[in-house]
């Protein structure tokens, strides 16, 4: 098998790539969605005897064994039930994992090695097999034991400390971004080792943390501290640490954000607002001027932009200065901008009826995704090991009994 790329066809880029994934809640199940988006082959292994997957109970919009959570997270997947704990586990796990290309979890750092989903042991049963781990803190080290999630990573990794206004306590990021990203960084690492493994025949280990993909995004912001021992901070309207004046401005019925990442931007800006005199004035010409003069320029900008509405400036400053309203998420979800770009799936789910939910940003050569809504638990068990796994309806049938099914 070979990864593809689209064809005329429809053929998804992904096609012909089976990935186990043993996963869970958010970042796991997010970077492989979107390879489920792509035309990989994504089958969800759930322990039976916790329930599954816990996202299947988060509220609101719960059904059974199921919510709107749980298919935001999981469209067009399959899932098995495989309880790994049960001593008779093994034989059906290394079965699958002969037909796969990747074993994926996202589960404690210490886990993986104990429960067998490491390299250093599927190595032996596949010799190709690329065995992918997102942990909170590594599979090694004094923390690898210890659960995490995106909000304490948020706060291990200094991004509380630089979000909000000067005065206020710390804040988290409105998204799960750690997660989020941490997904996508395993997804790309997961991809990248298939392709190796496919041109050598040997498999590896892939290892992220949450940890240290939220230490990665401080990005220029490390640097500039590690190199020069700058200490970021705060500034107020949310604005840029460098790029001034690139910040929220309020408008006389609500918010608007401009960026003026170039000097011409800059320029425009102040013309528009009616200063043109600000464009030469000598505390404000150049990136480093109004950098060093900051608080002295905000309050004059603020009084300026509360002179009009946020559409009236929007009108004005489009196409001509880098500007956006600060939308609610349902306004946000009305932009035509989000329709034009197919960025809504509709998918029909068979308790839940019509879920609706973002759809994945990626576009690879024309051909579209083809969504199916996430799975029940345990649907495609049977499937799964008696087509890819080549069981025999009797030894499905005792690994039901035994427990080691659902």
């Amino acid at each position: 098998m070979s990864i593809h790329g689209p064809t005329s066809n429809g053929r998804l880029p992904l096609e012909g790539v089976r990935v186990l994934a043993f996963e869970q809640y958010g970042a796991g199940p997010w970077g492989t969605m979107h390879l489920a988006d792509m035309g990989a082959e994504i089958i969800k292994v759930e322990n039976p005897d916790t329930g599954g997957d816990v996202a299947r109970y988060v509220p609101p919009y719960t059904g059974h064994e199921d919510s709107v959570y749980f298919q935001s997270f999981n469209r067009s997947k399959k899932s098995v039930t495989l309880n790994l704990k049960h001593p008779d586990a093994r034989g059906a796990l290394h079965r699958l994992v002969r037909a796969s290309d990747a074993v994926f979890n996202n589960l404690r750092g210490d886990l993986p090695s104990k429960l067998g989903l490491d390299y250093a042991t599927l190595g032996a049963v596949k010799p190709s097999i690329v065995c992918c781990s997102l942990s909170a803190f590594g599979r090694r080290g004094p923390r690898a034991s210890e659960p995490g999630y995106d909000y304490i990573m948020q706060a291990y990794a200094g991004w509380m400390s630089i979000t909000g206004e000067p005065d206020s306590p710390p804040q988290k990021a409105g998204l799960s971004m750690v997660d989020y990203s941490g997904g996508l960084m395993a997804a790309l690492g997961m991809v990248s080792a298939i392709l190796g493994a496919r041109e050598t025949g040997r498999g590896c280990d892939v290892d992220v943390s949450l940890f240290d993909n939220a230490i990665a995004h401080l990005a220029y912001l490390g640097a500039w501290h590690l190199t020069s021992g700058y200490h970021p901070r705060r500034w107020p309207d949310s604005s840029h640490p460098s790029q001034v004046p690139s910040q929220a401005l309020p408008t006389s019925d609500g918010w608007l954000v401009v960026m003026c990442a170039k000097e011409k931007f800059y320029r425009s800006l102040v013309t528009i607002m009616g200063a043109p005199d600000l464009a030469d004035d000598p505390r404000f010409r150049t990136f480093a001027d109004r950098l060093e003069n900051r608080e002295t320029l905000g309050p004059i900008l603020k009084d300026l932009s509360r002179k009009k509405t946020t559409a009236e400036w929007l009108d004005d400053l489009r196409g001509k200065v880098p500007c956006a309203p600060v939308n609610t998420v349902e306004e946000a979800l009305a932009d035509p901008q989000v329709a034009d770009g197919g960025m809504i799936a509709s998918i029909e789910h068979p308790t839940l009826g019509a879920i609706r939910q973002p759809a994945n940003p990626i576009k690879v050569g024309g051909a579209p995704p083809r969504h199916r809504p996430g799975p029940a638990l345990g649907e495609h068990t049977d499937q799964a090991l008696r087509d890819y796994a080549g069981a025999s309806p009797r030894e499905i049938a005792d690994w039901r009994a035994a427990g080691v099914l659902k």
